[in-house]
Formats: structure tokens, C-alpha cells, sequence
């Protein structure tokens, strides 16, 4: 079955079977990534395999929504959002506070990169762009694509395929990215590049696979299960990426 699978899709397969199993002893490693490996493929063409009445979002539903517009908000909890938005304004808020979707329900957002599905939590979302010119800079890591300008804004724009899973980068994978947007992080001025924008869910704390322990990789909060894709922890994304370092 593996072999009817894109290239981009066996790195998707390959990367979180990875994830899944870093840290465990070999005999669990074995059976558990056998599971895993048969779940994500029935489920690695889950976005061009929905049915118009499963799916929640399509690419073009949101533009239809204005939803690569940053001054648009998509949530629909815009009033926390505001609310937290003018709280950070006057300094009254740090970026850790805004973990609120750790108790209770909270929206996810799922992008595609290299055919491997990210999410990230609505409320750390600072915006989506369409990619514009972006200018290299010298002396910066090779994940960093350059400086993209946005109504008078600077923008340091990441590969995140090179960010990501720089081992699984070949030229091959390169050369296929085919970036369209920008995802901002928070208030940063730090965006991750996607290639589609999949859809935003309803997630339960229970849907997440929560790494709360020390880990190799502190930008992943966790996985979601059903999804079996990264849910990234954007704080912890951000201190790596103004660092400069890598995953």
C-alpha cells in the first residue's frame, strides 16, 4: 500500500511515526509504529478524499471568508481574542497566559507542508497572509527564506519544511514545496510558509496527545489523535526561531 504514495506523503508517514515512537523502548516501538504507520496511510489523502458535505473548510471557502486577511478575525471566539489582543496592548499579558485552550474545548487551525499536517491553536494565530516577495538575508540559517513586507510590516518568513524536518529535506522535496501563505505566530513577526490551508476544528483535550514532559522537540504541544499531526507549541516556537535555532 505504501508504495502507491507520493513522496510527500511517505516523509508525512515516515516524520510522525517518528514523533510517535522518539523515546520508547524498541519492542513498544516496533508494534506501536506498526499501528500508527497503518492509520496515517488510510488516512494521508484524508484532504482530497472528503466529501463536500465532511468537509468543514475548503481552501477556497476561505478565501471566500476573507480568511487570509489579518485584519479579519476567523475565530469564532473573536471576543476572547479582542479582549486578550487589547490585555497585551497595555502589558498586562504575557504569551504563556494565552494557553487557555489547555482546559476545555478550543479551535484548531490544520495547514499542509510537504504533505505533512500542522496545527496550530486558534488563539496563538496572529494572522494569515497570501506569500509576497520575501529578500534573503546573508549570514541566516538556511530554514530562514528572508524578509517579506506586509502593509508596511517586516515579516521573517520560515521554511517549514527545512525548519520542520530538515533531515527529510532532499533536493527532490525542495524543489516540489509549492508555498502559497504565510502563518503568522501570535503577535510575532515570525510566519510559518504553508502550502494549503486544510480546515479549523473543534478540539477536545482529550482528541490532543499531550506532551507535557521534557522533550527532544519543545515546539510540538502534542498530537492530535484522530488527525495523527503535530499541534505546535507556539511559544516555545517562537523563543527556538528568535534564538536562530532550529528544531
Amino acid at each position: 500500500m505504501s508504495k502507491s504514495l507520493p513522496a510527500s506523503k511517505k516523509v508525512m508517514v515516515n516524520y510522525l511515526s517518528e514523533l510517535l515512537t522518539e523515546d520508547k523502548p524498541a519492542a513498544v516501538i516496533r508494534t506501536e509504529e506498526e499501528k500508527q504507520l497503518e492509520r496515517l496511510m488510510q488516512q494521508v489523502n484524508v484532504v482530497e478524499q472528503k466529501s463536500p458535505e465532511e468537509k468543514v473548510q475548503t481552501t477556497t471557502d476561505l478565501k471566500a471568508k476573507k480568511y487570509i486577511d489579518k485584519t479579519v478575525k476567523i475565530s469564532k471566539e473573536i471576543d476572547q481574542t479582542e479582549k486578550l489582543t487589547t490585555a497585551k496592548a497595555q502589558g498586562g499579558i504575557k504569551l504563556d497566559k494565552l494557553k487557555s485552550y489547555r482546559e476545555g474545548d478550543f479551535q484548531a487551525m490544520f495547514f499542509d507542508v510537504a504533505g505533512l499536517i500542522v496545527a496550530v491553536p486558534l488563539i496563538e494565530l496572529g494572522g494569515i497572509h497570501n506569500v509576497e516577495k520575501t529578500t534573503a538575508l546573508m549570514g541566516k540559517p538556511n530554514w530562514f527564506s528572508g524578509v517579506m513586507v506586509h502593509r508596511d510590516e517586516k515579516i521573517n518568513v520560515v521554511d517549514t519544511a527545512l525548519w520542520v524536518m530538515p533531515e527529510k529535506c532532499d533536493q527532490k522535496l525542495k524543489n516540489s514545496l509549492n508555498y502559497q501563505y504565510i502563518i503568522m505566530l501570535s503577535d510575532s513577526n515570525w510566519g510559518l510558509s504553508a502550502e494549503k490551508l486544510v480546515d479549523t476544528v473543534i478540539l477536545k483535550q482529550d482528541d490532543v496527545k499531550w506532551l507535557d514532559s521534557p522533550s527532544k522537540r519543545p515546539w510540538l504541544a502534542g498530537l492530535v489523535k484522530d488527525r495523527m499531526c503535530a499541534l505546535l507549541d507556539v511559544e516555545s516556537l517562537i523563543k527556538l526561531l528568535n534564538q536562530g535555532m532550529g528544531k
